[in-house]
């Protein structure tokens, strides 16, 4: 999976399409992510002794296949590709304008 968590990614396909937002979580395992503000779904929750009970509004994952990964740089919407550097070290790189993603 090439998306880490704290990524800007553009939201491709659902009902949240062309928003963009940071990626709270990855799970590599299922290839899926949590993106802030994206993707919200109502969760009834019971009242504990530590908490409040009622409806709280939060993210559900989805899949990583229906996001893109923003360059910091262009600001552009892209797949990243894997590049190997001198010391030997693999870079995620901006198939746009060739600068690697921090």
């Amino acid at each position: 999976m090439k998306i880490k968590a704290k990524d800007t990614v553009l939201v491709l396909a659902g009902k949240d399409k062309g928003k963009k937002g940071e990626v709270k979580s990855v799970n590599p395992a299922k290839n899926r992510v949590v993106v802030a503000g994206v993707n919200m779904v109502s969760k009834h929750t019971k009242p504990s002794q530590n908490k409040q009970g009622g409806i709280v509004q939060m993210e559900a994952s989805m899949d990583a296949s229906n996001v893109a990964l923003v360059c910091t740089h262009c600001k552009e919407a892209m797949t990243p590709k894997m590049q190997i550097t001198a010391d030997g070290k693999k870079v995620r790189v901006c198939r746009k304008c060739n600068e690697p993603i921090i």
